[in-house]
């Protein structure tokens, strides 16, 4: 098959031509694809294609497919985000749920359909996904993602995607441009995070999440670009996961796993207190322990054990040995 002319920009051409309506479903003239070549495709081939489409317009029958293929620059971003919503959904005490790379189409009263895979899309509730399509998200029909997060490596999507995602009525979007520079990435694009937030069908920039309250643009950047999860990060997620939790009435303790270590970590107090409270008594009373009080047998029974029952047996036992005996319930082993 043969493929189309590539796509040439300059760099005085507008970033941002939105739609002259809000709403409005943009002109395939008004789309801009940087970075992606145009290929001839029927519907049947559409669907037999087995690589990423930038985007498909089936009355055109046209797809866009990017130039190069995904790097790590484009990647890294994207394989952040999922441990950062969990460790925000861990403080929130609810799921975070993410759609991935699902194919978004909007199809028109005459069955044409205009298609494209987002890089990313993440929902607040994981239900709303079992109220959309089975194999992809239909436009203006399921419900839409919280938040669609597109990262810029080697493409613009200021000049395609997003008037897509501003007409289909997308309420949030992230731009990420990566620090980490590819040598093809369109002229104009500097590294950072955009939020766009949808407001009277157009949208405008945002220094901060209204999916993710407080959590500011800089902040995400910074969160998505780094090799490991970073202390000042984790403060920064630890906050925003509490103000998500404070307005839906949820906490760390709705969480299972956090729920499941606390409990440990409770009763893991409670256990030294058992240990320090026999420690005292019995040598209070002048009864000797050894070096390595309390042994891994002793452990076992202080945790198990409430504190009057250490009292009572540290207060009647006259060895190490027989305070064991007693607290696992068997006073008459402690001669043996």
């Amino acid at each position: 098959m043969q493929e189309m002319a590539p796509v040439r920009t300059t760099a005085n051409e507008s970033p941002r031509a939105a739609p002259t309506v809000p709403g409005a479903e943009p002109a395939l003239s008004e789309l801009t694809f940087s970075g992606c070549y145009a290929r001839p495709m029927t519907v049947a081939e559409y669907d037999e294609y087995e690589g990423r489409i930038e985007f498909f317009d089936s009355r055109a029958e046209i797809a866009w497919l990017t130039r190069e293929a995904a790097h790590f620059p484009h990647e890294r971003p994207l394989n952040m985000l999922g441990p950062l919503l969990r460790e925000i959904a861990m403080t929130r005490g609810a799921q975070i749920v993410c759609g991935g790379m699902a194919e978004i189409r909007r199809t028109f009263p005459d069955g044409q359909t205009r298609r494209i895979q987002p890089d990313q899309m993440v929902y607040l509730d994981p239900t709303t996904l079992e109220r959309t399509g089975p194999q992809y998200l239909t436009a203006r029909e399921d419900p839409t993602p919280d938040v669609v997060v597109e990262v810029d490596s080697t493409t613009d999507v200021r000049r395609n995607r997003l008037k897509l995602y501003e007409a289909w009525g997308f309420p949030e979007v992230w731009v990420e441009v990566p620090n980490a520079y590819a040598p093809s990435r369109p002229p104009g694009l500097r590294s950072g995070l955009t939020i766009h937030l949808l407001e009277a069908g157009r949208y405008v920039p945002s220094p901060s999440s209204r999916a993710f309250p407080g959590w500011r643009s800089d902040e995400i950047h910074r969160a998505l670009n780094e090799p490991v999860i970073s202390e000042e990060t984790s403060r920064v997620l630890s906050r925003v996961g509490r103000t998500l939790g404070e307005r839906e009435g949820t906490g760390p303790e709705n969480d299972p796993l956090l729920r499941e270590q606390r409990a440990q970590g409770r009763a893991e107090g409670r256990t030294e207190e058992r240990v320090e409270l026999a420690r005292a008594m019995l040598t209070g009373r002048g009864i000797a322990v050894s070096a390595d009080f309390p042994s891994p047998r002793l452990r076992i029974a202080l945790a198990a054990a409430s504190a009057p029952a250490v009292v009572s047996a540290a207060s009647a036992a006259s060895s190490e040995q027989e305070f064991l005996a007693r607290l696992a319930g068997d006073p008459s082993s402690a001669g043996d």
